[in-house]
């Protein structure tokens, strides 16, 4: 099979112009977050002052996006939370700005988010119901569970150890392998496989039996659950939003078959072009850096 992989260097709602209607299967993208990091480039996301004007950006990248995915395609996003906190500093644009290793700046923006500091301001979700009322279907919310999570010195709430995944469509009916992506079952190694489980009236069903409407059979695989245990690793280069390539992998073996074009309109390191050529499918990534263009 004859692959290819392509990444376009220019800001993600324009460069996405190039491409044709109908032409991308499905969309796997981790979006710059909200007041996180500056990447050194004034028309990236995540500089906004408040998180409307952010996720308005957003959700215009996705209105490009509507045009060139395919009828039945799905958008999986990953994209994660802030805290409301208003950090004032003689920086330049509102900005607190820490010299990185690479030469880029860490940031801490003026936040106008409207709220009292210390307010998880709930980014993900504003985000998934803008979506909803530009036409998406938000089909599920995905959580990546962290077992290795960066460590934190709070005391008065929990360590955050999650993301979020969003699972869209165009419309309530969209190409998804369910069977690509079944996962072994906790039941798989029961002795008691093949002679049926107990019911919840605490009848047995046998083996040669009916099935009844509530029985659970036992099987080596099951569907995929909704939350993802996936360890956090480290990328041996300069780029700090980096994704494991075992998160995303169920989003392209789901969403996409062999010889479709998956798009990461954020490309960045270019995971999800990786994990599409391991997985035979071709990729195109939007990165607005050209150092991480050439990165990836």
């Amino acid at each position: 099979m004859n692959l290819t992989a392509e990444v376009w260097v220019g800001n993600a709602t324009d460069t996405i112009k190039q491409l044709p209607d109908n032409s991308v299967q499905t969309v796997v993208t981790s979006p710059p977050y909200w007041g996180l990091r500056d990447y050194g480039n004034d028309d990236q996301l995540g500089l906004e002052r408040n998180p409307d004007d952010f996720i308005d950006n957003l959700c215009k990248v996705f209105d490009e996006i509507w045009r060139v995915l395919k009828d039945d395609g799905t958008i999986w996003v990953n994209l994660g939370d802030t805290y409301s906190a208003q950090r004032w500093s003689g920086a330049g644009k509102g900005q607190a700005m820490n010299k990185m290793s690479d030469g880029h700046r860490d940031i801490n923006p003026i936040k106008e988010s409207g709220l009292p500091d210390k307010n998880l301001v709930g980014i993900p979700w504003r985000f998934a119901f803008a979506m909803q009322k530009r036409g998406w279907y938000l089909r599920q919310d995905i959580i990546w569970a962290k077992p290795n999570p960066m460590p934190e010195s709070v005391t008065d709430r929990c360590t955050k150890s999650h993301e979020y995944i969003f699972l869209m469509s165009k419309n309530a009916k969209y190409k998804y392998d369910h069977e690509a992506i079944k996962e072994d079952s906790i039941w798989s190694e029961d002795r008691r496989a093949g002679q049926g489980r107990l019911h919840y009236d605490g009848k047995r069903q046998g083996q040669e039996g009916t099935v009844q409407e509530n029985f659970v059979a036992i099987t080596e695989k099951r569907n995929k659950r909704d939350v993802w245990n996936v360890a956090v690793k480290s990328y041996r280069e300069a780029h700090f939003a980096t994704y494991p390539p075992e998160l995303i992998t169920p989003c392209i073996l789901a969403g996409s078959a062999e010889g479709d074009i998956v798009l990461d309109p954020f490309s960045g390191s270019g995971t999800t072009g990786e994990v599409a050529l391991l997985h035979n499918r071709n990729y195109i990534g939007l990165e607005l850096n050209p150092e991480y263009a050439k990165l990836s």
